[in-house]
């Protein structure tokens, strides 16, 4: 049996509004076998268990530990050779990608995640060549590694069944192209399609390998409207229902998605997961960029959650998120590092700063971020986007104990007036040096910059010399035709809005 208390001068326990965060003054959390069984002062913690050990000390600030709602990789795509362009073109740059044992690649990402207080990640993972085999043996390398560093994960494989590089079926944009390239292409696009029976297989192998897993859970992920068919989205709406796991969409994210949801639907593409039947508090819309008001008050009025992708909408060009709309209403908003943040890492830190700067509209009222709620988009909403659900993102007796304990000596040092409070002090100050150890189902994964069950150097030093190594010719193969496609997406895209009404990318007095 495994027993600890865990010692702070602060015990944020969560947020119970906007404005104000539960924090316990000389606390102490006391876990028994990963799950929390009080919160309270320390004294009195102490005197009723005065044999257990103590992690933390009167310098510590704890948090619960903060959840990654959309990731993807682990070399973030700059790493791999895609610059930052807009989504469209980056997705076509992104085919010249290295392939790199996604173990390690998993890996990679997790330490930076751990580093900076993440506990539980939501990997939407895709573009996988098949058969279904390959699929499944890839997914097992990703599942297998944040099992080894103790990391919880809610893993999904992105389902997407047509228009693989742009907003029209593969094989007539292909047939548009030089025909050398076309049929490059088209063998490419060709590799990474599986019959959508195996995507639904998958998921149910996953599902039932991972019973019993406390770190696992398993979810599903239409990747887009642009992606799946309306049959492929009321079938998985239905397998989910019947699993009673919850559905991760990217929807909306850019101009040229929302165009193409007009010309497919003749509405948004919000209001036809509406006629789909599909919304509710079991979906989450990854970016929701370009939602309309609409849209928004739809959303909001059936439960339907949003994951927030700060830094990506900006590295993307997809455009900037009503956020203060999104709180106005209610909703449950999640937060998400997406491939990587704004200083491409995984710095959740970082991002919180991001989302609590970004939307500093002009005037007075009470309209922008608070330190409170977008802690609660890092925590406890997070939780409720996947089926970890209310066991995480809380410092509460009955949930599992994640938690992330913050040196405030190394956070405020060397002055932090006491008229800010802690949680603002923390939140605009702390970088990931503050992070003294994190802690998920009682288990202490990572204290004093050292991972305690893997050796972060000896997994670097293992993709480094995996990349040294020349380009395989296949490597080659897909990095030429990369090159040769991307002009061709681009002039795809620049005839797409021709002739249509163009919004600017942000318009916080008027989103039609």
């Amino acid at each position: 049996m495994s027993e600890t208390i865990v010692r702070g001068k602060w015990v944020v326990r969560g947020v119970r509004n906007r404005h104000e965060a539960e924090i316990v003054e000389d606390g102490a959390v006391h876990q028994r076998d990963g799950t929390i069984v009080s919160v309270g002062a320390y004294d009195e913690i102490r005197r009723a268990h005065p044999r257990l050990p103590v992690l933390g000390s009167p310098e510590h600030v704890i948090l619960p530990g903060f959840v990654n709602a959309h990731h993807h990789v682990g070399l973030t795509p700059l790493q791999m050779g895609a610059p930052d362009y807009p989504l469209e073109q980056w997705l076509a740059s992104r085919m010249a990608r290295r392939d790199v044992d996604l173990y390690l690649d998993t890996l990679y990402s997790a330490f930076e995640m751990i580093a900076s207080g993440i506990t539980t990640v939501q990997h939407i993972h895709g573009w996988l060549r098949g058969p279904l085999d390959n699929i499944r043996r890839g997914a097992r390398q990703v599942i297998d590694a944040y099992r080894a560093i103790g990391m919880r994960v809610s893993y999904s494989f992105a389902v997407r069944e047509q228009n693989r590089l742009v907003h029209e079926a593969d094989e007539d944009f292909a047939r548009r192209l030089p025909p050398e390239l076309g049929a490059t292409l088209g063998e490419h696009l060709s590799a990474l399609a599986i019959p959508f029976e195996d995507y639904l297989r998958l998921f149910d192998d996953l599902l039932r390998e991972s019973r019993g897993e406390s770190l696992t859970r398993i979810q599903l992920s239409p990747a887009n409207l642009h992606w799946c068919s309306d049959a492929a989205l009321v079938a998985l709406d239905e397998r989910a229902q019947s699993a009673d796991v919850p559905l991760h969409i990217h929807l909306v994210e850019t101009p040229y998605q929302k165009e193409y949801a007009r010309r497919r639907t003749g509405t948004t593409a919000l209001r036809h997961l509406y006629r789909l039947g599909m919304l509710g508090p079991r979906l989450t819309l990854g970016h929701g960029v370009w939602l309309t008001q609409e849209d928004i008050e739809l959303a909001a009025d059936s439960g339907t959650c949003i994951c927030h992708n700060c830094s990506s909408n900006l590295r993307l060009r997809s455009g900037v998120a009503p956020l203060n709309e999104f709180e106005a209403k209610g909703m449950t908003v999640a937060m998400g590092l997406d491939e990587a943040g704004i200083n491409d890492d995984r710095d959740m830190l970082q991002e919180m700063r991001m989302v609590l700067r970004l939307h500093r509209v002009p005037g007075m009222d009470d309209a922008v971020p608070t330190c409170p709620q977008v802690l609660r988009m890092a925590t406890e909403h997070g939780a409720a986007t996947t089926p970890f659900g209310s066991a995480i993102g809380r410092l509460d007796p009955g949930r599992l104990c994640d938690l992330v304990l913050l040196n405030w000596r190394t956070a405020t040092w060397p002055y932090q007036d006491e008229d800010v409070p802690v949680l603002d002090a923390v939140l605009l100050r702390a970088k990931t040096a503050a992070v003294d150890a994190v802690v998920v189902g009682g288990e202490t994964i990572y204290e004093n910059g050292r991972f305690t069950r893997i050796d972060r150097d000896a997994v670097l030093r293992e993709i480094a010399a995996a990349l040294s190594r020349p380009r395989t010719p296949e490597e080659g193969r897909r990095r030429a035709m990369a090159k040769a496609v991307l002009p061709h997406v681009t002039e795809f895209y620049r005839a797409y809005l021709e002739g249509e009404t163009r919004e600017p990318f942000y318009r916080p007095s008027a989103r039609r």
